[in-house]
């Protein structure tokens, strides 16, 4: 990640189940990074694209993590690139478990063995006031179409249990609930199917993004859902359309287990950063 030229800006393209991310070490360089210019880098034919953009930053810990959806919004978690970038630290620094920090909290992350990384997303936010709602209900049965459950995991969520997740039409679905007026700061939506007692199949629609190959916040808000309305147990594999992960809600918060990977590195040029102004 290094260039000849300083005012150009080193990047990572990574992914977990091709939920997608630019990562910049802002540790190495000084650029800010503003909403404009991640909406420009993350238009998939004028930029480079990707669902989430992640800033790498010192913090009291190993690192702090902040997020930008596709649409220059800022999100305060994301636990496919939280992975991605704790395999990419602990592969520099040769650590096996590591304190990282977010706008969400203090999140744990370590080596799971197998190439696959394990972090911890915290506890999920459970009353109306936490994910936020926009008035006062019971976060597990919403008065809307379908019932869905909220759950907040640094970013509020909105998940539907339906019979066959295929034929529901996230496309439509999505940006209807992500905007709905019980989500004052719109929502990340979730179709899933019961599999057995420790299996879903799910889709997701990303806030300030729209359909994603995988969500790493949205398979911890799903798992905690089916937990509390008594459709599995607390320990579940969730198949994504980008292949699967593997959710535990401790007592500690809740674990999610996943492969990662490095795609790429580059270079944005001074030109392009400097049309993004």
């Amino acid at each position: 990640m290094c260039s000849e030229n300083t005012d150009n800006l080193p990047f990572m393209k990574m992914h977990g189940l091709g939920n997608d991310f630019v990562v910049v070490d802002a540790r190495v360089q000084t650029r800010v990074i503003t909403p404009e210019m991640a909406k420009g880098i993350g238009h998939r034919h004028f930029g480079v694209g990707f669902d989430q953009l992640a800033l790498i930053t010192r913090g009291k810990g190993d690192a702090h993590l902040t997020f930008f959806n596709s649409d220059g919004s800022l999100s305060a978690a994301c636990g496919n690139a939280t992975r991605c970038i704790a395999r990419f630290i602990m592969d520099e620094t040769g650590k096996s478990e590591l304190h990282l920090t977010t706008d969400r909290g203090d999140l744990a992350a370590k080596d799971a063995g197998n190439g696959l990384t394990s972090v911890n997303m915290g506890l999920p936010q459970l009353d109306w006031t936490e994910v936020p709602l926009a008035r006062q209900m019971d976060t597990l049965a919403l008065p809307i179409d379908g019932s869905p459950t909220a759950t907040g995991m640094g970013n509020p969520h909105c998940t539907f249990f339906v019979d066959d997740v295929m034929g529901a039409n996230l496309e439509e679905i999505g940006p209807r609930i992500e905007h709905h007026p019980l989500y004052p700061e719109r929502t990340n939506v979730q179709i899933a199917q019961i599999i057995g007692p420790d299996h879903i199949r799910m889709r997701v629609w990303e806030r300030g993004v729209g359909v994603t190959l995988a969500s790493g916040s949205s398979s911890c808000a799903t798992a905690v859902a089916a937990a509390r309305r008594g459709l599995t147990g607390r320990q579940v594999r969730i198949d994504l359309d980008g292949g699967t992960l593997h959710l535990n809600w401790a007592e500690d918060g809740v674990w999610m287990t996943g492969p990662t990977s490095h795609v790429f590195s580059g270079v944005f040029t001074t030109a392009f950063l400097d049309s993004l102004k």
